[in-house]
């Protein structure tokens, strides 16, 4: 993603803050990525800040709260506390930090538009029927725009009239010094993982946002009217592999330096080559399988490696050992005769979601999804958000549930017998 300014001065290296990767989406969006809805967002330094922080408070609705609301070159909050009383805490620019806002809305104050992730969906039709859970206008990053480039996570992003309006029924208090603060809707939680986001990588505990940035711990359900306990000691500074739910769709923070660690799409096509050179084959078949090219990433193709997912062989596509009774849905592998599901594998193809370059020789299950064993360990511990209430473990490639004991299983190749 190249700003204007980038294009005109290509010698100017942009300073890069950190990316959002949405969970679900295996390198881009089913129908491709298109301006600002797209799998991944990168945050570059603004040629000029547009940050923002709080400064005058009025109370009540007088003439000069009702001025600053309809300012539509000011930024604010509005906290509606009854019908008679409004707070309206007026923001000021701030020439120390850029803000990013990332929300449903297709409006322009939005930067990165995210829609709510179907697990599995290979196509933007699947997603259109369900009800948002998303709001419009989400949440809002402020990134310091001088080193370390400390990036903070705010609740709600201001609307085309520069405004953030906390209804009646949202909760919202008056803070110890004299504040105001409140939840959204459905809220905005975030976690940071224990150990950065490496090979040691462990999860952290979910905690939600607020409008202010404060940190709580979580409602009973997402949109409680009671707000959890404050959280005194954590703070909503993103770090290398924090997690953002936005109640429909989750979101992981890399930071530039993370990245760089990380391995890149060209690594991954390095580890498909040396995988398919070595010619595994079928053990039924003895044809040679190959992987498919990362761009072919969702037709099954005839040399693909399909696995049984309770033992782990792997095989070429036959039709050996249907289980009738079980709706053909499983089989028994001809190696080991153990019963389960049998799964076209698919290379993870985003690079952001693996922890360590390890080669690919584990697949998560149910959907076949295959990477290193650290990136499919790690994963299969997120208790990650799902619908109002509940968290289940899912693919950070396809969004689906993990099943099984683990959640992923280790691959077992047959090599070319000659």
């Amino acid at each position: 993603m190249f700003s204007p300014d980038q294009e005109n001065h290509p010698s100017k290296v942009l300073v890069k803050y950190g990316e959002l990767i949405v969970l679900g989406y295996n390198g881009s969006l089913p129908n491709g990525d298109r301006g600002r809805r797209k799998s991944r967002f990168a945050l570059f330094k603004r040629p000029k800040a547009n940050g923002v922080k709080p400064s005058t408070v009025h109370i009540a609705c007088t003439p000069q709260a009702a001025k600053a609301i309809s300012n539509k070159d000011q930024h604010s909050i509005s906290y509606t506390l009854s019908r008679v009383q409004t707070v309206v805490v007026e923001y000021t620019h701030d020439s120390n930090t850029d803000m990013f806002q990332i929300g449903r809305s297709t409006e322009s104050p939005i930067d990165f538009v995210v829609t709510d992730t179907v697990p599995g969906s290979q196509s933007n039709s699947d997603t259109q029927s369900v009800q948002s859970t998303i709001s419009r206008f989400a949440c809002r990053i402020i990134c310091e725009r001088n080193p370390p480039f400390t990036a903070r996570i705010y609740a709600a992003g201001f609307d085309s009239s520069k405004n953030i309006f906390l209804g009646e029924k949202a909760a919202k208090w008056k803070t110890s010094d004299g504040q105001m603060d409140g939840l959204t809707t459905n809220g905005v939680l975030v976690m940071h993982p224990r150990n950065g986001f490496t090979e040691d990588s462990k999860p952290g505990v979910w905690r939600e946002i607020s409008v202010c940035g404060n940190v709580f711990s979580l409602r009973e359900t997402r949109s409680a009217q009671q707000r959890g306990k404050m959280v005194e000691n954590e703070t909503n500074q993103l770090q290398d592999g924090s997690l953002i739910d936005l109640c429909g769709a989750t979101l992981l923070w890399r930071t530039a330096e993370g990245l760089s660690r990380t391995p890149t799409v060209k690594h991954l096509e390095a580890l498909r080559q040396e995988i398919n050179a070595a010619r595994p084959q079928c053990p039924v078949g003895f044809n040679t399988l190959a992987f498919p090219s990362m761009k072919r990433k969702d037709v099954v193709d005839e040399k693909q490696p399909w696995v049984y997912l309770n033992c782990g062989h792997v095989h070429g596509y036959h039709n050996w050992g249907n289980k009738e009774e079980q709706d053909g849905k499983d089989r028994e592998c001809p190696m080991c005769r153990s019963v389960g599901p049998y799964v076209p594998l698919w290379l993870g193809c985003e690079a952001g979601f693996y922890v360590d370059a390890g080669s690919p020789t584990h697949a998560f299950s149910p959907c076949g999804h295959v990477c290193s064993e650290k990136t499919t360990a790690y994963w299969s511990q997120i208790p990650l958000p799902h619908g109002t209430h509940t968290f289940h473990a899912a693919c950070p490639f396809c969004a689906h549930q993990l099943s099984g004991e683990q959640g992923y299983i280790r691959l077992i190749f047959q090599g070319p017998l000659d």
